[in-house]
Parts: structure tokens; C-alpha cells; sequence
């Protein structure tokens, strides 16, 4: 089983796979000054013309190998761990029914962070880093995980183990 490296979130690393902002403590440009500070357009999600549906993915403590993955055609995810910081794994799109498993990758996410995940990024639920369960907000059109969901299972021998460091 090959082992992948966490890596921190990088504005360069993760750009092939979407952008993300900190929302609980962001750095970036704003109107207003303390009390009111109003930090605009920090990230866009493109749902297409669908209406957004808003759901949390809670996930528990479980082995961290990466074991399935997913991707949609049509749409964008949006993810951002409301309580927990959590490990997410993601690949390039390459519209096939093959995870490219040479190429997955392993990131940080902290607690707060929004993450937006391009069309047909390789991707599947994260996993908490901490013993505590993580609730995590899913930002998906109504219905994607029923009409638009491209999910395989990866065979034991080409599972990936996640290092921490």
C-alpha cells in the first residue's frame, strides 16, 4: 500500500484542484472598519444554474486509507469543516472510471476553511484528525449525490495510507 504525506493547504498546490478561504479568520481585502468589517467575494462556487442545497457530512475516527472516491460532471463542491480541522484526499479530473490513485494527493483543512472543488476533482468524505467527530458543511446543487456521482472503490492493492507528516 503506498503512503501519502498530509500537506498544508497552499494557494500553488491546491490550485489544480479549486481554491478555498479561511472564513472564520480571514486575511484578505475588506470594507468597513472594526466593529464592521466586511470581507467581499472571498471564494465562488460554480453550481451551475442549480439551486444550492446546503448538508453536513459528519465523520467519525476510522482508519486512514483512502479506499473510495467520487466526482461529479456538471458541478463544483463546496467543504469546510465546521468544528475540526480534517484531512481531505483529491485527484485531478480525468473523466474516466479509474481513480488516478498515482496521483492523489492529501491535504490539511482547517477548521473554518471553505474549500471549493473544481468539476470532476476526485474526491470523497474527509477524515476527522482528531478523535472527535467531524461535521463538515457539504455545498452541492439538490440531489448531486443522486443524479450526478461517479463513485469507484479502489482495489486493495491500490489503497493509499495517509501520513499525518
Amino acid at each position: 500500500m503506498k503512503t501519502v504525506k498530509v500537506q498544508e493547504l497552499s494557494l500553488e498546490k491546491f490550485n489544480r484542484y479549486g481554491s478555498f478561504a479561511n472564513l472564520r479568520d480571514p486575511e484578505t481585502d475588506k470594507l468597513g472598519a472594526r466593529p464592521i468589517e466586511f470581507y467581499r467575494d472571498m471564494l465562488q462556487l460554480d453550481l451551475g444554474m442549480a439551486q444550492p442545497s446546503f448538508s453536513v457530512c459528519r465523520v467519525e475516527k476510522r482508519a486512514l486509507i483512502v479506499d473510495i472516491s467520487e466526482y461529479h460532471n456538471t458541478t463544483c463542491e463546496g467543504l469546510m469543516p465546521l468544528d475540526e480541522a480534517v484531512y481531505i484526499h483529491v485527484a485531478p479530473a480525468n473523466g474516466g472510471d479509474k481513480v488516478p490513485v498515482e496521483q492523489i494527493e492529501i491535504f490539511r483543512v482547517p477548521q473554518g476553511t471553505f474549500v471549493s472543488l473544481r468539476r470532476g476533482v476526485w474526491h470523497h468524505a474527509p477524515f476527522t484528525i482528531s478523535s472527535k467527530a467531524a461535521n463538515v458543511l457539504i455545498v452541492l446543487p439538490e440531489r448531486t449525490y443522486a443524479v450526478d456521482c461517479v463513485v469507484q472503490e479502489i482495489p486493495a492493492k491500490n489503497r493509499i495510507k495517509i501520513s499525518p507528516r
